[in-house]
């Protein structure tokens, strides 16, 4: 039998499995059928939570169609909580391996967790060096490790996210695809934002998506502060530090834990 927990970060919601030990190794079709919503548990994503000697631990991630992606920024702040609550970690700082590099997570006092996300990369092999129109929008592109398609648009009821979000994930501009955010403005420090994975599907939230807007939004405003993104699922919040590396602060929240026979 397998031990899981089910956490999620403004609803996008991940399974975390403890392999600090290293002995579980995962396949696809494991990884497809454990997030499957109808035969598995069910989620965006799965995390093994995995010992690295050069961090607190490492987040090994994989999307729901059981490819491995370089990391989630609402995952890493679910990692923390899992530290803080079922390995007893008691320090204020946790710093997280990916494949995207180590993080640094701090534990807030409210409850929240703030992640140093790194610098955005606006020149990346994953997608153009400037605007692109697809769908009559125009997108701008950012890679927090991972690469995002940002475009602003008037408004988010007129979007058929459905269609327009595997789309412009497939378009041959992008040669490993690519996760799209699609941005509303409603007030000068406020924006909603839906999201496409880039493996197929919608979520409620996307932590590296929301930097990926953030830094778009960043560069069209140098002197724009800390802004809240809403996603379907609920509030994150971004700002960038002196040295240029945007910071994503959020939630975090256990939702049950369980045993499955494989």
């Amino acid at each position: 039998m397998l031990k899981f927990y089910k956490y999620h970060g403004a609803g996008n919601d991940l399974i975390i499995i403890d392999n600090m030990n290293g002995k579980l190794v995962l396949s696809k079709k494991q990884v497809v059928l454990l997030c499957d919503r109808h035969k598995g548990i069910g989620a965006d994503g799965l995390i093994l939570v995995e010992s690295r000697e050069n961090a607190d631990c490492f987040m090994n991630y994989y999307d729901s169609d059981g490819s491995i992606k370089e990391m989630c920024g609402n995952g890493i702040r679910c990692v923390a909580k899992f530290f803080t609550e079922q390995k007893n970690f008691s320090m204020e700082e946790l710093l997280v391996a990916t494949r995207a590099g180590v993080k640094k997570v701090i534990c807030n006092d409210d409850g929240s967790f703030s992640v140093n996300m790194g610098t955005p990369v606006f020149s990346h092999n994953d997608f153009p060096n400037g605007p692109l129109t697809l769908e009559n929008i125009s997108f701008d592109f950012a890679s927090m490790g991972n690469p995002h398609a940002v475009g602003i648009v008037k408004d988010l009821n007129q979007i058929s996210l459905l269609e327009i979000g595997p789309r412009v994930e497939n378009d041959p501009h992008f040669p490993n695809k690519i996760n799209v955010e699609l941005v509303e403005k409603v007030g000068d420090d406020y924006f909603k934002v839906i999201v496409w994975e880039r493996g197929g599907f919608p979520t409620l939230a996307c932590g590296s998506g929301a930097c990926a807007v953030y830094a778009i939004l960043k560069n069209e405003n140098k002197d724009m502060g800390e802004v809240t993104l809403q996603f379907p699922g609920g509030n994150l919040h971004l700002s960038q530090n002196d040295e240029g590396q945007i910071i994503l602060r959020g939630p975090a929240e256990f939702v049950f834990e369980g045993t499955i026979n494989l």
